[in-house]
């Protein structure tokens, strides 16, 4: 059988809390793509049992230890199967797959390490104001900091090739892990591009959303790696 690229390529989803929503999720996906690997990140409430009705891949942290450990325990997982390409996908429905199709063919076609997605190169469905001063921010304060030029920098839709993904190695356990894989990015010399792709804020994941605090804590985190290099 003539491989495709969604054959090859491997979904890793961060899984915490998201009963609600995380099976509908998966079952999307996995009308497209055959490799789907959840990391329940030690959900207290009943996404464990809902990814197990699905045909994804279930892996377990025992307590909650950040989607950005969640990550790399998918990636490392994605890493022992047989596929060229891995995404970073949300749990909670904002991401849609016509934007992973348009990252895969990009990535494909254009020989790209890493195809982030950019909100602000497409559009956002539902995103309030301060949400959107917040995010710009970010980015400005991001670019500075990795010597990136992006228009979007915490955006969890992400393609990268295995040359990427056997380098990850995540050490940020938290949100601002985001941050990290600029610096590893930067750092590495990596080829990368942006693609416009659609973020669709509901009542339900903006329930869910980053606090200004969590903001502001993911800013200082990242000063204080590059203080300590």
């Amino acid at each position: 059988m003539k491989k495709t690229i969604n054959s090859e390529t491997a979904i890793v989803i961060p899984v915490y809390n998201e009963d609600k929503v995380i099976g509908d999720v998966i079952k999307s996906v996995l009308k497209e793509f055959k490799y789907v690997i959840c990391v329940n990140d030690g959900s207290s409430d009943q996404s464990s049992v809902e990814i197990s009705k699905t045909g994804a891949y279930l892996v377990e942290h025992p307590i909650n230890m950040g989607q950005g450990a969640a990550l790399q325990t998918g990636i490392e997982f994605a890493r022992k199967l047989p596929v060229k390409y891995f995404v970073t996908f949300d749990a909670d429905g904002q991401h849609r797959l016509e934007d992973v199709r348009l990252m895969l063919r990009t990535i494909a076609k254009e020989n790209r390490d890493i195809v982030l997605g950019s909100r602000f190169l497409g559009d956002t469905i539902g995103m309030t104001k301060s949400k959107r001063r917040i995010l710009k921010l970010a980015t400005t304060f991001s670019n500075v900091t990795s010597g990136l030029k992006l228009t979007d920098t915490h955006n969890g839709l992400r393609v990268f090739n295995r040359r990427f993904a056997e380098s990850l190695q995540l050490k940020v356990s938290d949100m601002a892990h985001a941050s990290e894989i600029l610096e590893v990015i930067a750092v590495g010399k990596y080829d990368y591009t942006e693609v416009p792709v659609t973020i669709e804020y509901t009542d339900y994941s903006k329930a869910k959303g980053q606090s200004i605090i969590n903001a502001i804590n993911i800013g200082f985190d990242t000063l204080l790696r590059r203080i300590s290099r």
